[in-house]
Parts: structure tokens; C-alpha cells; sequence
């Protein structure tokens, strides 16, 4: 980011070069290859940014008037695209190219950066040089910021967490030296006080997703951010607001509940775009369970224009998206659900047990050698023994016949990018019989008084039916047992197979072929 060479473009186009002895020059975007070096601060690239402007009344970039915000800017891609529009937009309003700059950069773009780096980088890509009051910025500023500000705060401490992001003081209450990842936009009450009170049109931007709590693992034990950006930004009550953000919340993530209610309750969200690989999105980037763009419109009050996209396939229909308390992000999958609660009443979502069935955390181990009168434990590192007394949950149903399978679903929520595209949902399936308990690790499906019955049951979730059932309700990396609400209970003196529950739920044709083209089949 130097800034060595003075820029007489106005803003830097992306372009294609010419042909020079037969060979064609190409003039890479830099922000394009940005976009494609970490998935730790997720950087937009321009195809996607202009996919999300798109979605925008074009007539707001032919007004002198109109004014936006990058409240989460980190290389500046969606103002230097909007400035784009707006330099094409207003060249009959004022059509000396200098004034058009310096009315578009002073009054009509805005942005609030996430770290001092990104900072530099975002006005490097909007006013072609890191510091605004120099000689090779675009449009003159007095002081180096221009529009695009930055200031380091810190977290506020109360019985150590933060109380407007919730991070924890053991973790970020450090040195100087190292970034607090306190975001200025949403560490304030009112943040109608950071630009005097100025009321802006469209607020854009792509949020910190999440900060990690120093829990069990990155993205597993993190704590999302994204929904406080959105929710900050209406606060400000925009003429337009677009996010693109993790689809996580669809139906779970950690602390989401208001989140997903609101959202889902809220007729003002115009267009809803859904990535369920977020490689479709973000290329070379993996996020469990997804990612999302949203168009919420202040004036609008009606149903939302839904759309999936997998790789270049788009599936687009009119939804209520509050027909559940989740959002099922598959429209095939929306009629299947229909009709297997037009037929059922019961279903798993109250039969699954809770997490850690007997009480006994993933990391429990008993004595490697058996002993008398103790009770099997299969864990992640096989099989031990314990004594029966250890157990503190569930104690009553020891002694029957339990079905199993893996708390972590294998498709690590839709990221592992498989050749052939396909998910197997859920782990092997596996049955135990009476004397033998599970740790954490693994989720109780059912118990029985008999083999027959368990072993019946194990078939019926070894089908891609049931398996793509709870798919419908799963977007993150854990499997818990509300993903389990579409799945219906059957009689299990029988075993069950994938033709008979097609069958009997009434199924097309044309239903049936998708799910067998998204679930593998399971031996």
C-alpha cells in the first residue's frame, strides 16, 4: 500500500489488458485476490459486491443526494464500487469529473473500518492512496482519514465479558501491542453519534463474523458477531440495509434465538440470497452452514424473494420466512416437510435424548481392562469400563437396547467440498444392548426393550429419507436434537427402507432424485 506513483484514473477500474504478440495480458483485480487469502476476516470480492448492489433501485447512484456506509469496511471493495456507479450515475449532474469526485468522496461514502490495516487498505482502494489529505489521493481531504475512520477502543469489562460484544476479558483484556477486536460501530449505544446524526440511505457491509472466546476450538466455541452489526445498522434505520453474513442462524448458532426470531419475523426483508457452500460465495473459503446476502428495504412490507444457489444452479421462490420458528433454506425441501407433517404428529425432536445422555463428558474415560459388575463405555477412543455409580443421567434405561450415532456431523455443516457433491448428514449408525453407555460424544437416538426393535430403527436412520430430513434443519458443525424436528417416528417392528418411506410420504419423482442426489447412501 505505497504510495509512490500519483493515479490520474479516478477510480481504479478492474480490467482486461490487450493482446501483445498473440499473448493476452491480464490486469488482475486486487481485490479479487484478496478476497481469496484467508477465511480468518472474510474479504468480499468485487463480482459479489456488485451482485449485492445489484439488488439496490439503480436511480439511487444517478442522486446527488444519496449516502452510504461500510460500517465493517476492510479493503474498501463496496465503496469503491459504489463510487463507480456514482461516477457513471451523476455524470449528466455535474459533468466535470474532478467536482463529480470530490462531491462523491465528501458527501456521499462513508465508512467505519474494523482494524487500523484495514483502514489504510480501504482508502488505498477508494481514494487511491492511505492517507486522504495527501498529494495522491483523488479527491483532497484535510485530515488523512477522509471519510473512512478507524479508532482503537477497548472492550468494557463487566464480570468479564464485554458488555456490548460479550468477549472475554481473560482473552482480549491485553497488551497494546495486539488488536482488541473491539468494533467501534457496535461498542456503542447509540450509534447515530458516530457521524453527527447524519441519516444515511444504504448502509453495506460484510461484519466480523465471530470472536473466538478462548472455548473448545475455533468456530465451535466462538461467539458470533454478525447478528450485532445487523442489528446496530437498524438502529440507524436506513433507507436500505445489505449484509452478507454466515446462514448459520437459519436454524441454530450460539446465542442466536432473538436473532433468528427477529429475522425471521421481519416482512421489511425484501431478498434473501443463500449460498449453502460457502465456496459458492466466498471461493477457497469454508464457513459451516453457509453464507447469506439479505436486502432489507425500510418501506417494504411483504413476502421475501428466496434464493439458493448451489454452484451455478439458482432455485428462487416467494417464501413467508416465518412459516417455522427455523428457516428450511431448501425450497424442494420445503415440500417434502409438508407432506410428512400433513401424516405425522410425533417426531424425534422429542424423542432424542440430550447432550451428554448419561452425564459423562467427551473427554471421560473408564479403566482399559474389564472388571466385575461394570459397565461399558464407548467413547471417541473406543471402549472402557466403569462402574455403574458413575453414571449421574439416565441410569433407568442402562439396561436396554440404544441406537447412537456421532454428535459432529461429518460434513462439517456443508464445508467439506466432497467431488461428488454429496453429504452423509449424520456418522455410522450404531446399536448397543443393556450394560453398555455412551460419552458425550455421541447423541442417543432411542432406547427399546429389544434387538429387533433397535436394529429396526438403526435401518431407519441409515436411509438417505431421514437423513436428508434432518439436513433440512441442520446448519452448523453439531448435530443436536432439534435437528431432528421433521423426522417422524415410525412403527419399528419392521425394518425401514428408502422406497418405503417414499412411498408413504407420497413423493415425486422429481423429489426423490434429489434427495438421492444430495445423500450418499449409508451401508
Amino acid at each position: 500500500m505505497n504510495n509512490n506513483s500519483n493515479q490520474s484514473a479516478a477510480v481504479p477500474l478492474p480490467s482486461r489488458g490487450g493482446v501483445r504478440g498473440g499473448v493476452s495480458n491480464y490486469n488482475p483485480d486486487v481485490l479479487s485476490c484478496l478476497a481469496n487469502l484467508s477465511n480468518d476476516e472474510v474479504f468480499t470480492p468485487p463480482q459479489l459486491a456488485n451482485q449485492m448492489l445489484d439488488l439496490l433501485p439503480q436511480e439511487l447512484f444517478r442522486s446527488l443526494d444519496t449516502k452510504f456506509l461500510d460500517p465493517c469496511t476492510k479493503s474498501g471493495v463496496f465503496l469503491r464500487e459504489i463510487a463507480k456507479r456514482l461516477i457513471d450515475g451523476l455524470a449528466n449532474e455535474i459533468p466535470d469529473l474532478q467536482e463529480r469526485i470530490d462531491h462523491i468522496m465528501h458527501h456521499q461514502l462513508y465508512g467505519i473500518a474494523i482494524t487500523r490495516l484495514t483502514s489504510m487498505m480501504s482508502r488505498r482502494s477508494l481514494y487511491c492512496s492511505k492517507d486522504a489529505s495527501c498529494r495522491y489521493s483523488i479527491s483532497h481531504f484535510d485530515d488523512a482519514d477522509g471519510h473512512i475512520r478507524f479508532s482503537e477502543i477497548q472492550h468494557t469489562w463487566i464480570q468479564g465479558k464485554c458488555r456490548y460484544c460479550g468477549a472475554s476479558q481473560e482473552v482480549y483484556d491485553r497488551g497494546e501491542d495486539l488488536e482488541t477486536h473491539a468494533y467501534e460501530f457496535i461498542h456503542t449505544e447509540n450509534p447515530n453519534t458516530l457521524y453527527n446524526n447524519m441519516t444515511f440511505d444504504v448502509i453495506i457491509g460484510n461484519p466480523p463474523y465471530q470472536l473466538n472466546d478462548g472455548g473448545s476450538g475455533k468456530g465451535i466455541s466462538a461467539l458470533p458477531l454478525y447478528n450485532k452489526f445487523v442489528e446496530q445498522s437498524q438502529r440507524l434505520n436506513p433507507r436500505y440495509l445489505l449484509m452478507i453474513i454466515p446462514s448459520r442462524w437459519f436454524a441454530g448458532g450460539r446465542g442466536l434465538n432473538d436473532f433468528r426470531e427477529s429475522m425471521l419475523n421481519d416482512r421489511r426483508i425484501k431478498v434473501l440470497v443463500d449460498y449453502p457452500k460457502s465456496r459458492d460465495c466466498f471461493p477457497g473459503v469454508d464457513i459451516a452452514g453457509g453464507v447469506c446476502y439479505f436486502l432489507w428495504d425500510r418501506e417494504y412490507d411483504g413476502l421475501c424473494d428466496y434464493r439458493s444457489i448451489i454452484k451455478d444452479t439458482v432455485s428462487e421462490r416467494i417464501r413467508n420466512l416465518h412459516e417455522f420458528d427455523i428457516f428450511i433454506r431448501d425450497n424442494i425441501g420445503l415440500d417434502i416437510v409438508h407432506k410428512v407433517l400433513s401424516q405425522q404428529s410425533v417426531f424425534y425432536s422429542s424423542l432424542v435424548y440430550s447432550s451428554t445422555p448419561f452425564g459423562l463428558r467427551s473427554f471421560y474415560r473408564g479403566e482399559k481392562n474389564y472388571f466385575p459388575n461394570s459397565v461399558i463405555l464407548h467413547s471417541s477412543e473406543g471402549v472402557s469400563y466403569i462402574e455403574k455409580k458413575e453414571i449421574t443421567r439416565n441410569a433407568d434405561i442402562v439396561d436396554t437396547y440404544k441406537v447412537y450415532i456421532g454428535k459432529i456431523n461429518p460434513d462439517r455443516g456443508g464445508v467439506n467440498n466432497a467431488a461428488d457433491g454429496m453429504m452423509n448428514v449424520t456418522t455410522k449408525v450404531s446399536t448397543i444392548g443393556p450394560n453398555e453407555i455412551i460419552t458425550e460424544t455421541y447423541l442417543l437416538l432411542h432406547k427399546f426393550d429389544n434387538k429387533k426393535e433397535a436394529d429396526n430403527c438403526a435401518s431407519y436412520f441409515r436411509t438417505r429419507f431421514v437423513r436428508y430430513l434432518i439436513s433440512v434443519a441442520l446448519t452448523s458443525m453439531n448435530i443436536a436434537k432439534e435437528n431432528f424436528r421433521f423426522v417422524p417416528l415410525q412403527d419399528f417392528s419392521k425394518p425401514w427402507i428408502d422406497e418405503e418411506l417414499y412411498a408413504k410420504y407420497g413423493l415425486t419423482e422429481e423429489e426423490i432424485a434429489f434427495i438421492e442426489s444430495m445423500i450418499r447412501p449409508m451401508e
